[in-house]
């Protein structure tokens, strides 16, 4: 080829080769579908772990953002705070409850406060026990389902709680100790 040729062709050449190798943006997200729950209700049984005697019954409804927890759990310590969170899996086989392995995650957030900002969709508020050890749990859980098999739903995962206050800073966990009670969530209607 003829250097004039080649002069004419490498600034073509440069423009196509810059085309093929630009970065390519990620596709946005389809628009959200909005995913409703299967089940009517649920239950957990906590029972103790990590040599506890933390234990409780918590009944799972679904509402118009999530779901609603209510129920008790006793042997805490008093007037101390415990995080509790929703696991990935419904095994609380391990005497220590590793075994429900890491928070409930399907979107890999990073651990954080339930009630603000990122965070793992199973993260949720510190509960408080009063002067015997006892908790009444209020909590709802937005962005969730209970039941139909999508990827925010948490029948057979399990509810944990944990020795120590969750600092929502802490990562992967919120630095929140031992694992001291933990149940399945299983429908009940």
């Amino acid at each position: 080829m003829r250097r004039s040729h080649i002069a004419l062709l490498t600034p073509t050449l440069l423009v196509l080769a810059a085309c093929g190798s630009a970065p390519q943006k990620a596709p946005a997200p389809a628009p959200s579908v909005p995913v409703v729950s299967t089940a009517k209700q649920a239950e957990a049984n906590l029972a103790p772990a990590s040599a506890s005697i933390v234990s409780g019954r918590l009944v799972m409804v679904p509402d118009a953002s999530g779901v609603h927890i209510t129920g008790t759990i006793g042997g805490l310590r008093p007037l101390k705070a415990a995080a509790f969170h929703v696991h990935e899996r419904g095994d609380c086989s391990a005497v220590d409850a590793s075994s429900a392995g890491a928070h409930f995650n399907p979107f890999n957030q990073p651990h954080g406060r339930n009630s603000a900002g990122a965070h793992h969709i199973g993260d949720m508020d510190n509960l408080r026990a009063d002067a015997q050890g006892r908790v009444s749990v209020d909590v709802r859980l937005p962005a969730v389902t209970l039941g139909g098999g999508a990827a925010t739903d948490i029948v057979g995962r399990a509810l944990v709680v944990h020795a120590n206050a969750d600092d929502y800073r802490s990562q992967p966990a919120g630095n929140a100790g031992a694992r001291i009670a933990c149940g399945v969530i299983r429908v009940t209607r």
